[in-house]
């Protein structure tokens, strides 16, 4: 009989080191926001498979879609011959994705697939080689993302050379900036980095898109002030560059409206998503402007797992939840409580920074003491470790790894919420 040392054992046995765990427990079965490991302790799962779970574990809709599917094929192959799920899903993508023009949509497997072929596509579409994205921003594991991502350790270290062409423009962190000037000045100040950049490091001529992340997710959950935002859509309308939202993490529901492009009055050329798309099977899209996507020629895009029928299954059956259990509102519902939550331990800790959210996209950020602002890695580590150990799944993030965030499914009950919060409370305490 299988036990959590043996597990264990082979694990650091067989497993390849580069892969992280924060939790070394094994994984039994899961519920809602639940998950029940080999010896039967329950876990408050606050993390989400980051971010993967916004309908939470096992719901009964989406296994119920996944059995039917799996019943009938697994995999015929899209390019080798058609199936009604991947056709209904890319339909339903286009729909209800931000944009009043018509858009299209391709299907593929991982968040980092989808800004990759974001990237070609918009490089074909304008015949531009040139990529923007974001100090702090991350796209991914693969080379290109990577090129794309900012944050050096863990993710790039050693890994190089990476694709060229790739450049990382300022990005506003209201937290972080000077006293001296006011939260419109600061912004205001951003905007002019963001003009010089375009000057000084690469010809907007020259840039096939600016990718961005909204809410800049292993960035810290930083939110992007809305006025940045436009007048990022705004310029690269006016020089030709595709914009990209990396809706990736933020997508279905998660900053309380399907999409946080909502959030902001946008309306992206292309849009990436992934994660809580399908529930914890490996699938993902891009999504946008029809001319675009279909720049292209047959052939050139696609691959062999991408737009797999049981993870399509999977996927149509996510939006019907997120609809008919109105999980926008109890996203905002959740977030509120865990915001309110965190302001009422900041009165006992010094340690605790700002909290920022969107949505149920909450995070803290973890300080030496808040006059200084300096980030407390340490600490961070020390809390989310006493969590875990305590029966909540919890995630850190953050350039500097001193932000504790929160991405629990939009389905979680008062209850679990209730038992995660107290645990959390006791992590912070020490």
């Amino acid at each position: 009989m299988v036990n959590t040392a043996d597990l264990q054992r082979k694990r650091d046995q067989y497993v390849a080191r580069g892969v992280s765990n924060g939790n070394l427990n094994i994984a039994n079965h899961a519920s809602g926001a639940t998950v029940t490991d080999l010896d039967q302790n329950e876990w408050i799962d606050f993390a989400g498979a980051i971010g993967t779970l916004n309908v939470g574990h096992s719901h009964p809709k989406v296994t119920e879609a996944v059995n039917a599917q799996v019943k009938k094929f697994l995999h015929p192959g899209f390019n080798v011959m058609m199936y009604e799920g991947y056709i209904q899903l890319a339909e339903k993508l286009s729909k209800i994705t931000p944009g009043d023009f018509h858009k299209k949509t391709i299907l593929l497997n991982s968040g980092a697939e989808a800004v990759e072929n974001a990237v070609k596509m918009a490089r074909k579409y304008t015949k531009r080689q040139a990529v923007v994205t974001f100090t702090r921003g991350f796209h991914g594991r693969t080379n290109l993302t990577m090129g794309m991502t900012s944050k050096v350790k863990p993710y790039k270290f050693g890994f190089g050379p990476f694709a060229p062409e790739i450049y990382q423009a300022p990005f506003p962190y209201m937290y972080h900036k000077p006293e001296r000037l006011s939260d419109d000045e600061y912004v205001e100040a951003t905007i002019e980095e963001f003009k010089d950049f375009f000057i000084a490091t690469v010809a907007p001529e020259t840039v096939s898109c600016v990718v961005m992340e909204l809410v800049q997710g292993e960035g810290g959950f930083v939110v992007a002030p809305e006025k940045f935002v436009q007048f990022v859509e705004q310029f690269c309308k006016e020089n030709g560059i595709v914009f990209v939202a990396d809706e990736i993490q933020t997508g279905f529901g998660r900053t309380g409206t399907l999409f946080a492009s909502e959030r902001f009055g946008i309306e992206p050329d292309l849009i990436t998503v992934s994660k809580s798309l399908a529930a914890g099977l490996p699938l993902s899209g891009v999504v946008g402007k029809s001319e675009i996507l279909d720049a292209a020629d047959p052939g050139e895009l696609g691959g062999t797992f991408s737009g797999n029928p049981v993870a399509c299954a999977a996927a149509l059956a996510v939006l019907d939840v997120i609809e008919e259990e109105q999980l926008l509102e109890r996203s905002e519902y959740l977030g509120r409580k865990i915001e309110e939550n965190l302001h009422a331990l900041s009165k006992q800790h010094s340690f605790m920074g700002e909290t920022r959210r969107l949505g149920s996209m909450v995070a803290v950020e973890i300080v030496k003491d808040r006059e200084s602002k300096a980030p407390d890695k340490v600490r961070t580590s020390q809390i989310t470790k006493k969590a875990n150990e305590a029966g909540l799944l919890l995630l850190s993030a953050g350039l500097k790894g001193n932000v504790i965030r929160f991405l629990p499914p939009l389905v979680t009950t008062d209850e679990e919420l209730e038992k995660g919060l107290t645990i959390l409370e006791q992590a912070f305490e020490g």
